[in-house]
Order: structure tokens, then sequence, then C-alpha cells
């Protein structure tokens, strides 16, 4: 297998490649001989040397009055891009919360299928702070009690509130109004027969609007900041007009 290409595309590129393989190859070696085994000259070494031990993929000792330098373990570039991939995890939520922000077109994506609408759940959980919703009991009878009380367990978990207008049913009082409090839930309730939503629709997120048909087993994610603000205000003067 020819390693520097696999080298180059984690940031050892060129002669940076060179140096590390005769490093990791030589052992506690000077730069002379390191220069000589990657082909290069001795002033371009060092500095490539310095360059890698800056990064921790080189180590520099002494044996008396010579300077040695030694590859790191292999092992190190793989821990390191697992810390940098769970940095990067950690600010995700934050990068895609202002991705195509204010000024570009909408973006819409379709689902289809129980499989489908899971998806468009899991797209409400990658976001902090809150999600506003039309609810609807009809994703318990489609997804299931377990699948829908392991949805709500993750968004506690994760610490996303949800405020919802919910029909004022025997089961949604019985099953969720009574855990609001514990469930990280504010709840307005409707009537059913006067407001018959045939949608759960969820905003959440900078700039997303989810549209769920659980009985056409069906759903949209749009995603634009003047449809999302346009859905939030819709949102927030239902709310206040309903009373708790």
């Amino acid at each position: 297998m020819d390693i520097k290409p696999i080298l180059q595309q984690f940031g050892l590129s060129g002669k940076k490649a060179d140096v590390y393989l005769a490093a990791l190859e030589l052992g506690s070696s000077p730069v002379i001989e390191i220069a000589k085994k990657a082909q290069i000259k001795r002033t371009t070494c060092y500095d490539i040397l310095q360059d890698l031990i800056n990064e921790g993929l080189v180590s520099e000792t002494a044996k008396g009055k010579k300077r040695l330098f030694v590859g790191e373990d292999p092992q190190k570039i793989q821990r390191d891009l697992k810390r940098k991939e769970q940095i990067f995890s950690d600010v995700l939520p934050e990068l895609q919360s202002v991705y195509n922000v204010k000024g570009g077109k909408p973006k819409i994506r379709f689902y289809e299928g129980r499989a489908g609408l899971k998806e468009v759940y899991e797209d409400t959980l990658k976001y902090n702070g809150e999600i506003m919703a039309f609810a609807s009991y009809d994703v318990v009878r489609v997804l299931g009690k377990n699948w829908t009380d392991d949805y709500i367990a993750r968004r506690v978990k994760k610490g996303i509130t949800y405020r919802a207008l919910i029909p004022n049913t025997p089961q949604v009082v019985s099953e969720f109004i009574s855990k609001d409090q514990q469930q990280k839930r504010s709840s307005k309730l409707i009537d059913p027969k006067k407001y018959p939503f045939s949608i759960e629709i969820n905003i959440y997120g900078h700039q997303k609007v989810a549209l769920i048909s659980s009985k056409e087993e069906t759903g949209i994610i749009i995603e634009g900041f003047e449809i999302h603000n346009t859905f939030k205000l819709i949102f927030e003067l239902a709310w206040n007009l309903v009373e708790k």
C-alpha cells in the first residue's frame, strides 16, 4: 500500500509525509540522517521537523550535544482525529443553526415511510433550544408508544424544551399533559373538533420547519429564514390566543 497519499489526506502533504515516515522508520536520529532518508536538504528537513513537533507528530530529545528527533506512534494521529471529531460534533449544532442563513433560498427535503418520519423527528434533536409544535397524537399510533417515549427521553436528555398546542383528548391528557414538567414541555390544549389539525408542525433551530403527516407517512423539512420566522410568528400568535 502506498502510504503517502493516505497521509496527505490528514495534512501530511508533500515532503512533510517523507520526513514523518523517515523519522518514524529511523527512530531517534539527528536531522542530517532524517534529511538523507527523506531525500531533502537539511535546512528544509529541520523546518519540517519543527512543524511536525508543533503538530505533536515528532518529538525532540538530546543526547549530549546532539539533537535527536523521533516520530510519534502513528496511533496518535488516530487519537487526534477522534478528539477533533468529538470537538466538531460538539459545535455541529451551532454550525447547523447558522447554515443557509438569512438571504439564501429555502431548501426542501421530502421523506416517506415510517423510516422517513423517524428521520424528520431525529433532525429536530440536532439543535439546542426550543421546539414549537402544532402537535398530534397520530405519531404515537403510527410509530408506536415505545419509539415516542424514547424520542421524548432523548429530547429531555439533550435539554431541548418543547412548547406545543395539542388536541384535548383523554389519551393526550393522561399520557402527556400529566408529564409536562418532567418532560420539559409546556402545553396548551385545543378543541380537536373545532381545530382538527391533520398534520404536525415542528418549528425548531434557527430556520427549520418540519411538516409531518403520520397518516400519510410523509414528512417535509423546509430550511429557510423567512419561512421559519413566519411559522414562528403564527405559532406565537396562536399560543397567545389560547388560554392555559
